[in-house]
């Protein structure tokens, strides 16, 4: 598996791909970093090019995940990886808390340690969900979303895609988080988000509009 991003993040989609026993042969891609070494941690080797994550995938494995956290750059390297032929994968941690029933997961998420979700819950494609973060009954939480440690998302709830909840944020039942929206840290959402806005405080209030994303 290539995990791409060798820095912050990936380090701890690393300890995920561990306890998963999933070591072999994995490397991590970098084409940014000019200080990254040439093998993290003195074990992995971090490929510095496209066409060497090309070779890869033909030769040894086509799976890949994202070690960057930002909702924009995931779906832009989930694009440009599988643009290659990788297989986006999902990284579970298996003490994370996944309900029994009617609990979607989709490819390429990174779910870490102590995460629980409940019964007839719903995550998109590449999504990021954090330690101790909690995803109750009938929430949807759509593709490249950003769920941030110790983040509570209460029954029937929506996120939308691309947006990023806080850390120690809740967000209320059955409120609607629109597209490209940033949750503040300890946040508490009471009532429905449009798209492209950082709402912050308690009660949450807009404070800002975001520029549409552009792809």
């Amino acid at each position: 598996m290539i995990i791409v991003g060798a820095k912050g993040f990936a380090k701890e989609v690393l300890e995920v791909v561990r306890e998963l026993d999933q070591l072999k042969n994995l490397v991590f891609y970098d084409d940014i970093s000019i200080d990254a070494p040439d093998r993290l941690f003195g074990q992995f080797p971090v490929l510095r090019n496209i066409e060497a994550a090309k070779e890869y995938f033909l030769k040894t494995d086509s799976r890949f995940t994202i070690g960057i956290g930002n909702p924009f750059l995931r779906k832009k390297l989930y694009d440009k990886f599988e643009a290659i032929g990788g297989v986006f994968t999902s990284t579970i941690s298996p003490s994370a808390t996944i309900g029994s029933f009617e609990v979607q997961i989709n490819d390429g998420c990174n779910i870490l340690p102590g995460a629980i979700f409940s019964n007839s819950t719903s995550v998109g494609k590449g999504c990021l969900i954090y330690y101790n973060s909690l995803i109750t009954h009938d929430c949807c939480v759509n593709d490249f979303v950003e769920v941030s440690p110790g983040a509570t998302l209460l029954g029937r709830c929506e996120v939308g895609f691309y947006s990023q909840i806080g850390a120690n944020a809740t967000i209320l039942p059955d409120v609607k988080i629109g597209n490209n929206v940033i949750v503040g840290a300890g946040s508490v959402v009471t009532k429905d988000v449009p798209d492209n806005s950082l709402v912050v405080g308690v009660p949450a209030m807009i404070k800002k509009q975001l520029p549409p994303l552009q792809f």
